[in-house]
């Protein structure tokens, strides 16, 4: 498979066929993105997918989790013409933040943190994340992902038809659980 070779035929979701399916076990997410952001036209396409919820919204800032969040929140904050805040794993911030407990896509418990001097009441924002999270963000705000109903119960199984050229992904010790890094991926107004 070429990374970086469009196809003709762009339907919504054409871009996670460039996706690669873990093949090094439990500690890792069942899906592999990093190649489909390689490609220009499947990064834009996600970022246009991700976005149609929100044509007619008001949005202020982007926030993206760490680190999937920095790629697609950036693509997205700039798509946007808006400003990115980068929510970071515990620690990494030299400046006054909030901490917050959460699961990421490994169902790992970890802590994230947020500076305090951007966000303020009024500022519409969405966020960028992929973890067990997304399950809450999605039931209770506005929410989208860029899975076609057509490959969402492959999702939900975590095994793509278009993954069985590749082989085995080694599922036999991964946890159960485990978010899509894209599909799993929720905007939410804030």
């Amino acid at each position: 498979m070429d990374a970086l070779a469009v196809p003709e035929d762009r339907r919504r979701g054409w871009y996670l066929s460039l996706m690669a399916p873990n093949t090094k076990g439990p500690r890792f997410a069942w899906l592999d993105p990093s190649r489909l952001y390689c490609n220009h036209q499947a990064l834009s396409d996600c970022v246009t997918d991700l976005l149609q919820p929100f044509q007619n919204t008001s949005i202020d800032l982007v926030a993206g989790i760490d680190a999937m969040g920095f790629i697609l929140g950036s693509a997205i904050a700039t798509r946007l013409g808006r400003g990115f805040l980068a929510i970071r794993k515990a620690g990494h911030l030299c400046i006054q933040t909030k901490e917050q407990a959460y699961k990421d896509y490994s169902s790992c418990q970890k802590l994230m943190e947020v500076r305090l001097d951007v966000l303020r009441a009024g500022v519409a924002a969405i966020a960028i994340e992929n973890s067990n999270g997304g399950r809450w963000i999605k039931d209770n705000y506005t929410s989208s992902h860029c899975v076609p109903d057509e490959l969402q119960a492959q999702i939900d199984r975590q095994q793509l038809d278009s993954f069985q050229s590749f082989g085995s992904r080694g599922s036999a010790n991964e946890p159960e659980g485990m978010s899509s890094p894209v599909g799993g991926s929720l905007i939410s107004t804030l």
